[in-house]
């Protein structure tokens, strides 16, 4: 662990308990750059921990105080994420943005390890919930697309870090109900009963974290069936 102290951060409001896990990506060329911003006191952003692609760890923010990397976001209805979380931001170029032409790759195996490693010592010191290890997209799917779709969750679950759904066969829904579902799953969304702009944004976070290869912001049988294997896992926990 290498200490790299970020002036970003404030204190947690008061009585707020961890709940939160929240996975970045960083989103700039390379990691010293991204280091390099996250300690910059103008930037206004930082994360508890950033973690390079051969495995280094840096702990920039204590995790008792509140790191500034969730910006607007919401889950389960909480809007103060940042408060109720720890973020990790993981190095990769990530997907191309206005005015950034970003190199998206899939993150290393030292990297992925070194995640795991660090966030089995945070789960040993808070009581985070399997469905709370999140993306920035789940808990921000308007604005965020990272860790994105090349994000191995799938890998990370069988290392005991959130959850992995095994597909059932359920019959077809319609809109509304799938609106319901994956609002009770966390997601912020309107219920409206029409595959509208913000629900196409809210099935791509979901398909990003738990189906990434087919990202189409379509609901369909397969998205249905893993919706209601998390909520059976939420449900029997």
């Amino acid at each position: 662990m290498i200490i790299k102290p970020s002036p970003n951060f404030d204190h947690r409001p008061a009585g707020a308990e961890i709940k939160y896990l929240i996975l970045h990506y960083t989103g700039m060329a390379t990691g010293e750059e991204a280091l390099a911003r996250l300690c910059d006191a103008h930037s206004k952003v930082s994360a508890h921990y950033l973690i390079e692609e051969d495995g280094r760890v840096f702990s920039l923010v204590h995790e008792d105080m509140r790191a500034w990397h969730a910006g607007v976001s919401s889950w389960e209805g909480d809007c103060d994420i940042n408060g109720l979380s720890i973020g990790i931001e993981m190095v990769n170029p990530g997907h191309d943005s206005p005015g950034y032409k970003g190199d998206y790759r899939p993150f290393p195996s030292q990297q992925m390890v070194a995640l795991a490693g660090i966030t089995q010592s945070i789960l040993r010191r808070h009581d985070i919930r399997p469905w709370h290890i999140l993306g920035h997209s789940d808990v921000a799917p308007d604005r965020k697309c990272d860790p994105g779709e090349l994000f191995d969750w799938k890998w990370l679950a069988s290392e005991g870090i959130g959850i992995w759904p095994e597909k059932i066969e359920t019959k077809p829904v319609d809109a509304k109900s799938f609106q319901q579902k994956l609002k009770k799953y966390g997601y912020k969304i309107e219920i409206t009963g029409k595959l509208d702009q913000q629900t196409r944004v809210v099935i791509r976070a979901f398909q990003r974290h738990f189906r990434p290869a087919d990202v189409s912001g379509i609901f369909d049988q397969e998205c249905q069936s893993i919706l209601e294997a998390l909520l059976n896992i939420k449900k029997d926990h």
